[in-house]
């Protein structure tokens, strides 16, 4: 059976509003990606405790794995209104760092792939693990892949 699936363009939107004085200071941006067909969308609650691993890029796709060149956008949001998390990104490299994930903030990454720098970023991410601040917090989970 062929697949009837067609590819479609994602078209994501960043607004920011503000008005300062009398003048707005607000902006939008527009980004598209191309021939995404795939789509993952998902709620996970982390341990309050420990590592949780809520995504894997790996060369072939599998449950809750993604394809690690096919992916495109990604964005993660803290759900939670009080309790930040911490993302730790793990490439293959052992390159590894950490980003503070406020309460209701959100995260993007438009790609797996490092810019070509092999001491700086994440080079071929493979895993992206959660260390909640003490207390378990909900995220909210979004991947496009080709």
């Amino acid at each position: 059976m062929a697949s009837t699936l067609t590819p479609a363009p994602l078209n994501v939107t960043i607004r920011e509003q503000i008005t300062m004085n009398g003048t707005d200071y607000g902006g939008i941006t527009r980004y598209t990606v191309n021939n995404i067909s795939e789509i993952s969308r998902r709620l996970v609650t982390t341990n309050g405790t420990s590592s949780t691993e809520v995504i894997r890029f790996q060369p072939s796709a599998s449950a809750g794995q993604f394809i690690n060149t096919d992916v495109r956008y990604l964005r993660i949001t803290n759900l939670d209104d009080t309790n930040f998390a911490t993302l730790r990104f793990q490439g293959s490299a052992s390159t590894d760092y950490s980003f503070r994930l406020d309460p209701t903030g959100s995260f993007l990454l438009m790609t797996t792939q490092d810019s070509g720098s092999t001491n700086a970023g994440v080079t071929n991410l493979r895993t992206i693990k959660v260390v909640a601040s003490g207390s378990a917090v909900d995220l909210e989970l979004f991947v496009a892949s080709e």
